[in-house]
């Protein structure tokens, strides 16, 4: 395994007022309402999710890294295991119009109402349910910030999964290193089961033979 950050600058332009994420309103009804993956979790009020945005490109540069590093070509197949709305396929596609790329989220309002021209490689689907694919059948499969959103039961089945079906594998959780992202962690997610420090993960991929890549959304 090799840790790498291709998404932690982008994560940290970002602000994120903690405190008032949980005195604004009840933080478990907003929960309630966010694990719905609905139009109020991509694109209603801030407390419920991303608070929705016009999307503006932020992903093209994710992207071209991706496609550099893992040595991305013509014909090669991408997985993109809870893609939400397909940005950062969106992106590939555009640099690199013959990648084979597909896109699974069980989020049927975010495959709906992505950009034109990635809605037909994107797909209703759960990264528990990653069994109907064959061993090796992608150049790349990659899962940022969605695992977490799983029971460990659930997040075992698809880190093994990813592990078989993809040659080279790249995921991003949500994780903390001290005390205080912990909390600020707590205070700010709303759709996750998992809270593991940054050693409890890596022991998990460990536990589930995972050879791919991997690093961390920290909540500093």
């Amino acid at each position: 395994m090799q840790y790498i950050d291709f998404i932690e600058q982008q994560h940290k332009s970002t602000k994120r007022d903690y405190l008032g994420r949980v005195n604004e309103a009840s933080k478990a009804e907003c929960a309630k309402i966010a694990k719905q993956f609905g139009y109020d979790f991509f694109d209603g009020e801030r407390k419920y999710g991303y608070g929705g945005y016009k999307y503006d490109g932020r992903w093209a540069p994710v992207a071209k890294q991706m496609i550099e590093h893992y040595g991305l070509r013509p014909g090669m197949k991408v997985l993109d295991v809870g893609c939400g709305k397909g940005h950062l396929l969106y992106e590939m596609k555009k640099q690199m119009p013959e990648l084979n790329v597909l896109g699974i989220d069980p989020s049927e309002y975010a495959i709906t109402h992505t950009v034109k021209e990635i809605e037909p490689d994107l797909q209703v689907g759960r990264a528990q349910d990653l069994g109907r694919f064959g061993d090796n059948e992608f150049d790349l499969v990659i899962s940022l910030n969605a695992i977490h959103n799983l029971y460990i039961y659930d997040l075992v089945d698809a880190v093994k999964n990813i592990e078989r079906i993809g040659r080279q594998k790249y995921i991003v959780v949500e994780s903390y290193r001290t005390e205080e992202e912990r909390v600020n962690m707590l205070y700010w997610q709303l759709t996750c089961e998992c809270f593991f420090k940054v050693e409890e993960w890596e022991w998990i991929y460990k536990q589930c033979g995972y050879t791919g890549d991997y690093s961390f959304i920290f909540f500093d």
